[in-house]
């Protein structure tokens, strides 16, 4: 081999299951790095089936057609391009009745080698040890003269593994990776690559699947780090991209030249970021005509309308206004101002006529004057009033409902279950009210999106006079805090409260978490943004008497 090397980082958008589309998307990013001269093409895990399968995995026909398009990757790649880049691809590969999650370097022609993934994670949105068995540490590989060794994603976490990589004698370490998005993610993998630098003494260079994929975001941002475990390059995160690192052979080792590594974005910016890919690819890959949401005037349906803008054109959002008799002017007003923003199409559905149709209905079996202003019993049919309209709007025009609420009232059950619990994706899902002000703020920083009176009014949900939020639940400046110690940090009562919080608030607020699991457990996917998803990383049986 000669003393330079240039290495193509393809950081792409897979979608699980389409392994004949995703084989083509990989050929034609080879194509490219063919046009490049480039030695090496590196690709993410799974590439070829897309992350995560799941239970795609368990099906023989399945694992069986992933296999047959990696070797027809190498023919097609041999064929065309004779001479041409190898390939460092990741695919489940089955030896003996063995199911691996293996990285496959194809050159000539010919597969060879085969890496299976060492440290399989079993924790919040992974499971691989139900799907795949475990490799027995990484074997460096032979290619053109040079010793690569090569690990897939949780390996990195393990620096144990780089420094096996170094008494094979490796002389570059290639990471391949589908690693989901959490807020301050990158520094994290980042940090855990210098240590693996550091342990194998050679460069690393690392690269990572970018897409959503239901409710989790790949977020690219892949990188090369020297053998001092510095940033030699950072491509872009949140975007499909490919770039190149050319490396120089001196004295018998390997480096990389510095150039200017992006920084990581902030958290709003990162956030945004993420929840804008993962609805675009969910609604682009399961082919929605668009999407529409409720416009209450409300800072929760302002934040989500503006990214749902920001995903997929304002001609692909649809806004409905469903007004009653406690509708305040001011949220109207907002609610028109959000759609004139952001230049949506709107229609307007007032609940009143339905309201006074459940009122006859139930008048007689109540015997109660106004019961429709309990929240508990007419809020839920106001709640319900909305949700069977837009679901029938839904489902006469084929645009996906989008719900709404964030992850303070979902934590706590404020929501009605087949009201405004109703959609098929929430952007807002993992994201606590007080960052969907931040997030709102932010927003407006880049161009005026979300109104001022969606952030300034006190919340409400207007079911009643002169409903508030607070009316029910503590201030989202406290609820907040608490909730994320005891949702994140896995906190008690006891421990919450020896920090300073009042006795009765935090054991009301654990109790309504605990008493809300069965309306979680209803709800619809939504972006993953912190390391504590609902319905993915965190999982409570619905009869817990804990």
């Amino acid at each position: 081999m000669s003393d330079s090397l240039k290495i193509g980082l393809a950081q792409i958008n897979p979608t699980v299951g389409d392994i004949a589309g995703n084989a083509k998307l990989i050929f034609e990013w080879y194509e490219q790095a063919a046009a490049q001269k480039a030695d090496l093409l590196v690709l993410p895990e799974l590439a070829v089936t897309g992350y995560p399968p799941e239970d795609l995995i368990l099906m023989p026909a399945f694992r069986m057609q992933a296999m047959e398009a990696v070797l027809d990757l190498a023919e097609q790649a041999q064929v065309k391009y004779p001479g041409g880049p190898a390939m460092l691809v990741g695919c489940v590969w089955e030896a003996d009745e063995t199911v691996f999650n293996a990285a496959l370097l194809i050159d000539g022609g010919e597969i060879l080698h085969v890496q299976p993934k060492s440290m399989l994670p079993n924790y919040g949105v992974f499971d691989e040890k139900r799907l795949f068995s475990s490799g027995d540490g990484p074997e460096v590989a032979q290619w053109r003269g040079m010793s690569l060794g090569i690990l897939i994603c949780e390996d990195m976490w393990y620096p144990a593994l780089a420094a096996e990589c170094k008494e094979q004698g490796a002389e570059l370490v290639i990471v391949i990776n589908a690693s989901p998005f959490e807020a301050g993610k990158l520094k994290q993998r980042r940090g855990f690559g210098a240590e693996s630098a550091l342990a194998a003494g050679v460069p690393v260079v690392y690269v990572n699947m970018c897409g959503g994929q239901d409710d989790i975001v790949f977020d690219g941002g892949s990188f090369v780090l020297g053998a001092d475990g510095n940033v030699a390059k950072q491509m872009p995160e949140f975007v499909q991209a490919m770039d190149y690192v050319a490396l120089q052979k001196k004295d018998g080792k390997w480096l990389v030249a510095p150039s200017q590594a992006l920084q990581p974005m902030g958290i709003e910016e990162s956030v945004w970021s993420a929840m804008k890919l993962g609805l675009h690819d969910y609604v682009h890959k399961n082919r929605f005509a668009g999407v529409m949401l409720g416009l209450s005037g409300g800072i929760d349906s302002a934040v989500t309308a503006a990214l749902a803008v920001d995903a997929l054109g304002k001609d692909n959002v649809k806004g409905v206004l469903l007004s009653s008799p406690f509708t305040s002017k001011e949220s109207v007003n907002d609610a028109m101002e959000t759609a004139q923003m952001l230049g949506i199409e709107t229609m307007s559905v007032p609940i009143t006529p339905g309201m006074e149709m459940f009122t006859g209905l139930l008048d007689p079996i109540f015997s109660q004057p106004g019961w429709m202003e309990n929240p508990l019993v007419g809020g839920n049919i106001q709640a319900r009033l909305r949700g069977i309209i837009m679901m029938a709007i839904s489902n006469r025009f084929g645009w996906m409902l989008l719900s709404t609420g964030n992850k303070s009232e979902i934590s706590v059950g404020y929501s009605t279950l087949y009201g405004d619990s109703c959609g098929g994706f929430n952007v807002l899902k993992d994201v606590y009210k007080m960052q969907v002000y931040a997030l709102a703020n932010w927003r407006n920083g880049q161009g005026a999106a979300v109104p001022q009176g969606s952030i300034t009014r006190a919340p409400s949900a207007e079911l009643a006079p002169g409903q508030k939020d607070e009316d029910q639940l503590p201030p989202y400046e406290l609820l907040d805090q608490v909730l994320a110690l005891h949702i994140e940090g896995q906190q008690d009562n006891d421990e919450i409260i020896a920090q300073g919080f009042d006795v009765e608030m935090v054991k009301q607020v654990t109790r309504m978490v605990r008493l809300s699991e069965y309306k979680r457990r209803q709800s619809c996917p939504g972006v993953k943004v912190s390391p504590m998803l609902f319905g993915k990383d965190r999982r409570f049986p619905l009869t817990n008497k804990f």
